[in-house]
C-alpha cells in the first residue's frame, strides 16, 4: 500500500512547487512529472525522529513494563496458551489421584476437570471464562487438541490387534455384533424423540432424521477400546476367558463402529447423496491403498532398518509420523475426519517383535499428559449442565443413560450365554462392554462440530457417558468378584461341583500325587519359583546352581547320527535314564510394573509375546539348560502392590515347594533404580516398598520361602580397587593393557554356615542347607545353638519383648511370632539329622553344638566370622538363617549392644529386622563378608 506524505514532508515540497509554478508556464506533461516524482521521494524517504513521535515498537519489557500476561495477543499466543495448558494438566492430575483410589481410569478425571473448568462450575465465576479461556484464544487451543486427537488415534489404531480378532472371530463375531445391534436400534428409537424434542436449540444444521438416526446409534453402540484395556487390566482380567472374549468383541466393534462414524460426517458433510456416495467409494479405495500398496512397502522398510527386531530408529519413527499426517490429511480433504487417517495408519503397522509397542512408548507420555487434557477440556467448555433445567430434558438424560447400558448389557450377556459362558461371566461381559469413556467423547465432539448435536444434546451424552464408564469398575467387581473366579476355575478343572464340594477321593489323590506334593515334606525341594530380577540374575544363577544335578551328556556316550538308528533302543534307554535324574524344576517369574501408559497395557495384552522376548526369562532359560534344571518362565505386568498376591498365586498355581526372593540390590522395588556402587549397600536395606512386599508375601505365602541377600556372590561391588598410577614422561611410548578389567575365573566353592535355633522354619532351613551340601564344591557347618539355660532366665521378659516389638512394627504384615520351640524335641531332631547323614557329606559336612553365654549374639557373630570370608579366591560364602529362630529368642538389645562394639557398617531400615529376624538383622549391619539366606517354613 501507498504511504502519504507525512505533514512535514508536504511542507517541504511546497516551496519547490511553488517556485517551479511561479517561472513562464511549463509543459503540463513536465509539471504533472514532477509532481509525482516528488512524491515518490517523500514516500521513500524516512520521517525524521522527533521529540514527540510515538512508540514504533511493542514493549519487549513484558510485565516489567506493566504488560498483563493473560492478555490475549493474537501476535504472540503462547503466553495463553501456557497459562491454560498448565491450569488443565494441574486440575486433571489432582482429580486423577482421589479418583485412582477407588480403581477409576484417567478418562474420568479428565472428563470431570473438563466439565469444572467450563461453563457448568467454574464458568459460572463472573469474568474466569473471558480471562482464562478468551474466545480469541479457543482456535488455538483447540489446534493444539486436535493435533494431539490425531496422534492419540494412532496410538488407538496401533492398540488394535487384528490377530485377536483372526483367533477368535466367532465369538468376537457374536458378542460384538449382539452388543453393537441392540444399542444401536434402541439408539434410532430414542433419537426421534431426541431429533424432534431439541433440532430448535441454536447452532445446528438442517439435516435429515436419517443422518442424525445413524450418529445417535453409532453413540450408543460404541465401546471405548482403550479404556476397557486398562479396566481389564486393573482387574487382573485381561488373560482370563471373560478378558479374552470382551477384548475380541471390543477390537470389532471398535473398527466397525469408526466405519460408521465415517459414514455419518461423510453424510452430513457432503451437499448431496451421490457427493457422499463418492466420498465413501473414495475413503473405501484409500482403505485398500494402504493396505495392499503402502503397507508392504512400510515393512519392507522397517525390516531392512532393522525396526522390527530391535526397536524403531528417529527416522523411522519420523517416517512413520508423517505417514500418520499424511493420511490425516487427506481423509480430511475428502470429507471425513482426520482422524479417521490416523487411526488407519496405526491398523497397519506391525505388532511383530513388539514394534507397536515400542513405538507407542516413544510418543505416549506428550499425547497422554499434554495433549488428551486439553482436548477433554475443550470438551468442557462445551459442556453445560445449567442447559439440562427442565423436566423434559432430565427424562432424555435418564431415558439415554438407561438405553446406552442396558442396550449393550443385554446385547453382550445374551451372546455370551449362547457362546457357553456361565450367567455371572456373561454379565461381566454385558458390563464390560458398556464401557464408553474417551472413544466416546471423540464421536461426541465430531457431532458437535459438525452441528449435528447441539450444546444441550451434546451434554446429555457426556453426562452419559461419565456415568457408564464411571459404573463400570464396580459393577465387573459386583458380577465378577476374585472368590467368584476361584470357584468358577475350580469348578472348570473338575476339582469341586458347582456347591463348592470336593469331588471324589481318587481323583483328589490323584491330583496331589501328580500335581501337588507334600508341602510338609522340606527334604526334597522339588518345585522352585524364583522371583526374576535383572540386577540379581548373577547372584541367582550362582545360588540355584548349587541346587542343579549333573549334567546327563557327561554320562552318555554320544552316537554319530548315521548310527542312531542301529542303537535306537540303547539311545533311548540312556536317554530315559538321563531324564528321570533331572533333579529339580525351577519356575521364574518376572513381575512388571503396570503404569498408567497405554504401552504398558498393550505388553499385558501380547502377554505371550512378551514373555517369549524378554531377555530376562530367556537367559534364565539358556542358565537351566547348562545347569540340568528344568525350566519355564513367565512375566506378569501388574501394580506395585498387587505383586505379593501375583507371587502367591502363582506359588499356588504351580504347586510350588519353595518361593525364592531376591533383596533388591537397589533398594527399590522397581527394576530401573539405579545407584552408585558406594552408596548401594546403604541404600539397599532403607525402609521401603520392597521391604513391605517381602514382609506381605511372607503373611500370605503358600508355601515355604527364601529370602536370598547378596554379598559376595559373584558381586563386582566387592571387587578392591586398585591404587590409581599417576603419570611420568617417558622416552618411549609402549601400548598397554592396563586399565582393561577382566575376571580370572575363580575356583567354585562356597562354605554355608548355619546357626540352629529350633522351631519350624529352622527344621526346613536345615534340610535345604543338607540339599545345598549335596554339591561337590560346597561345604557347610551346622551349629546347633543351645540357648535352654537363657529361655529359664528369660521367660517372662520373652513375651513382653515380643509384644513390644509387635506393637513398633505392626506396620509391616507378616511378623513373625512364633513360640519359642521345644529344647529337647529340636536336640532330638538335630541328633536325628546328625545321624542320618549320607557318607558321602561326612567329608564336607560338620555338626557342632554351642552351649552360649549370656550373650548368644556375640558368639554367633564371631563363630560366623571364623568359619564365612577366610577363603577371598571362593565363589562366596553363604549364612543360612531361619526367620522365626532369631525372632522368638528377642536379640533386639542385644544387636545394639553387639554393633557398638563392632561398629555397624551400614544402617537397616527398621522394618528389615522385623522381615528378615534380629540375628540377620546383626550380620547386615556388621558386614559380614557373606551372603544371608533367610527361610520360612509354610505357615498352617
Amino acid at each position: 500500500a501507498r504511504r502519504h506524505p507525512t505533514h512535514g514532508q508536504q511542507a517541504d515540497l511546497h516551496p519547490l512547487l511553488s517556485v517551479l509554478t511561479s517561472q513562464p508556464p511549463l509543459p503540463s506533461c513536465l509539471v504533472h512529472a514532477l509532481v509525482a516524482m516528488a512524491s515518490i521521494v517523500s514516500a521513500v524517504t524516512p520521517p525524521s525522529p522527533t521529540p514527540t513521535s510515538g512508540v514504533r515498537a511493542a514493549h519487549q519489557g513484558g510485565i516489567l513494563e506493566g504488560a498483563n500476561p493473560a492478555h490475549y495477543d493474537d501476535k504472540n499466543p503462547i503466553i495463553v496458551f501456557i497459562i491454560q495448558a498448565g491450569i488443565i494438566i494441574v486440575f486433571c492430575r489432582l482429580l486423577q489421584y482421589p479418583l485412582s483410589k477407588i480403581r477409576q481410569p484417567t478418562v474420568i478425571a479428565e472428563i470431570i476437570g473438563g466439565i469444572l473448568l467450563g461453563p457448568s462450575v467454574l464458568g459460572r465465576i463472573p469474568g474466569f471464562t473471558d480471562a482464562i479461556f478468551p474466545e480469541e484464544s479457543l482456535p488455538t487451543l483447540s489446534l493444539a487438541a486436535n493435533l494431539g486427537l490425531v496422534l492419540f488415534l494412532f496410538l488407538v489404531g496401533l492398540e488394535v490387534d487384528l490377530r485377536l480378532l483372526q483367533k477368535n472371530w466367532k465369538i468376537s463375531l457374536s458378542v460384538g455384533a449382539a452388543g453393537m445391534a441392540i444399542p444401536f436400534g434402541l439408539g434410532c428409537a430414542v433419537a426421534y424423540g431426541l431429533y424432534h424434542e431439541f433440532r430448535e436449540d441454536s447452532g445446528l444444521v438442517p439435516i435429515d432424521f436419517g443422518t442424525y438416526m445413524l450418529f445417535v446409534g453409532v453413540a450408543m453402540a460404541i465401546t471405548a477400546f482403550p479404556v476397557l484395556c486398562r479396566i481389564l487390566t486393573e482387574l487382573k482380567l485381561l488373560g482370563s476367558e471373560v478378558g479374552l472374549v470382551v477384548l475380541s468383541a471390543g477390537v470389532g466393534n471398535d473398527v466397525v463402529g469408526w466405519i460408521l462414524l465415517a459414514l455419518c460426517v461423510a453424510l452430513v458433510n457432503a451437499g448431496s447423496g451421490i457427493v457422499a456416495l463418492y466420498v465413501l467409494l473414495t475413503a473405501v479405495a484409500y482403505v485398500l491403498f494402504l493396505v495392499y500398496a503402502v503397507r508392504p512397502i512400510f515393512l519392507r522398510i522397517l525390516r531392512k532398518s532393522g525396526s522390527i527386531q530391535n526397536g524403531p530408529t528417529q527416522s523411522m519413527v519420523a517416517l512413520t509420523i508423517l505417514l500418520v499426517f499424511a493420511s490425516a490429511f487427506f481423509t480430511g480433504i475428502i470429507g471425513v475426519h482426520p482422524i479417521f487417517g490416523a487411526f488407519l495408519v496405526g491398523l497397519i503397522c506391525p505388532h511383530d517383535g513388539g514394534f507397536a509397542i515400542k513405538l507407542t512408548e516413544k510418543i505416549e507420555d506428550l499425547v497422554a499428559v499434554f495433549f488428551l487434557p486439553l482436548y477433554f477440556a475443550l470438551s468442557g467448555l462445551s459442556t453445560n449442565i445449567g442447559l439440562l433445567d427442565s423436566g423434559i430434558t432430565w427424562a432424555y438424560v435418564v431415558a439415554v443413560i438407561v438405553i446406552a447400558f442396558v442396550g449393550k448389557f443385554v446385547g453382550g450377556s445374551i451372546a455370551a450365554r449362547l457362546c457357553k459362558m456361565v450367567w455371572r461371566e456373561s454379565f461381566t461381559v454385558g458390563v464390560l462392554m458398556s464401557c464408553k469413556g474417551l472413544v466416546e467423547l471423540i464421536v461426541l465432539n465430531i457431532g458437535l462440530q459438525a452441528k449435528i448435536l447441539s450444546t444441550r444434546t451434546f451434554t446429555i451424552f457426556v453426562v452419559m457417558a461419565l456415568v457408564t464408564t464411571f459404573a463400570t469398575t464396580p459393577l465387573t467387581t459386583a458380577f465378577y468378584p476374585p472368590w467368584y473366579q476361584k470357584k468358577l476355575a475350580a469348578w472348570k478343572r473338575g476339582e469341586i461341583d458347582w456347591d463348592g464340594n470336593t469331588l471324589g477321593q481318587d481323583t483328589q489323590s490323584v491330583n496331589s500325587d501328580t500335581n501337588a506334593p507334600d508341602k510338609d515334606d522340606a527334604s526334597d525341594v522339588r518345585r522352585l519359583l524364583v522371583y526374576l530380577r535383572l540386577e540379581s540374575l548373577p547372584s541367582l544363577f550362582t545360588f540355584i546352581s548349587l541346587l542343579g544335578g549333573e549334567r546327563p551328556e557327561s554320562s552318555v556316550n554320544r552316537l554319530h547320527p548315521s548310527k542312531v538308528v542301529a542303537n535306537s533302543e540303547k539311545n533311548n534307554d540312556e536317554t530315559w535314564t538321563s531324564i528321570k535324574k533331572r533333579p529339580l524344576q525351577v519356575h521364574g517369574l518376572r513381575m512388571l510394573e503396570l503404569t498408567e501408559r497405554l504401552s504398558s497395557v498393550m505388553k499385558e495384552s501380547e502377554i505371550e509375546d512378551v514373555s517369549t522376548r524378554d531377555p530376562v526369562v530367556n537367559s534364565f532359560h539358556s542358565f537351566g539348560q547348562l545347569n540340568n534344571l528344568s525350566t519355564s518362565g513367565d512375566v506378569e505386568i501388574v501394580p506395585e502392590g498387587s505383586y505379593a498376591h501375583t507371587l502367591a498365586h502363582s506359588a499356588s498355581e504351580q504347586c510350588t515347594d519353595m518361593v525364592l526372593l531376591p533383596w533388591s540390590e537397589s533398594g527399590s522395588l522397581s527394576e530401573t533404580a539405579t545407584t552408585t556402587v558406594e552408596h548401594s549397600r546403604h541404600r539397599m536395606f532403607d525402609n521401603g516398598p520392597h521391604t513391605l512386599f517381602l514382609a506381605s508375601f511372607l503373611h500370605h505365602a503358600p508355601c515355604h520361602a527364601a529370602i536370598f541377600v547378596n554379598s559376595n556372590i559373584t558381586s563386582l561391588a566387592q571387587k578392591e580397587q586398585e591404587p590409581p598410577l599417576s603419570r611420568m614422561r617417558s622416552r618411549h611410548s609402549l601400548r598397554s593393557t592396563h586399565g582393561v578389567s577382566s575376571m580370572s575365573p575363580a575356583p567354585r566353592t562356597h562354605h554355608i554356615f548355619f546357626p540352629f535355633f529350633g522351631g519350624v522354619d529352622d527344621r526346613v532351613a536345615l534340610r535345604f542347607v543338607l540339599r545345598l551340601a549335596g554339591k561337590p564344591n560346597v561345604t557347610a557347618t551346622i551349629l546347633f545353638v543351645d540357648t535352654e539355660h537363657l529361655r529359664e532366665s528369660t521367660t517372662a521378659e520373652v513375651v513382653p519383648a515380643q509384644s513390644s516389638s509387635a506393637a513398633n512394627h505392626g506396620a509391616v504384615k507378616g511378623a513373625a511370632t512364633s513360640i519359642p520351640a521345644n529344647p529337647e524335641q529340636e536336640k532330638t531332631f538335630f541328633a536325628s539329622m546328625k545321624d542320618s547323614l549320607p557318607s558321602a557329606l561326612e567329608t564336607r559336612v560338620v555338626f557342632d553344638t554351642m552351649t552360649t553365654s549370656m550373650r548368644p549374639l556375640h558368639d554367633i557373630y564371631h563363630r560366623a566370622k571364623a568359619e564365612v570370608g577366610q577363603t577371598p579366591k571362593s565363589s562366596g560364602d553363604l549364612i543360612v538363617l531361619g526367620r522365626n529362630g532369631s525372632i522368638a529368642n528377642d536379640f533386639k538389645t542385644e544387636t545394639q549392644v553387639l554393633l557398638e562394639e563392632v561398629g555397624q557398617m551400614c544402617h537397616p531400615g527398621s522394618d528389615v529386622g522385623n522381615v528378615l529376624g534380629d540375628v540377620a538383622n546383626a550380620f547386615v549391619a556388621t558386614g559380614v563378608r557373606a551372603s544371608l539366606l533367610v527361610v520360612k517354613g509354610r505357615g498352617e
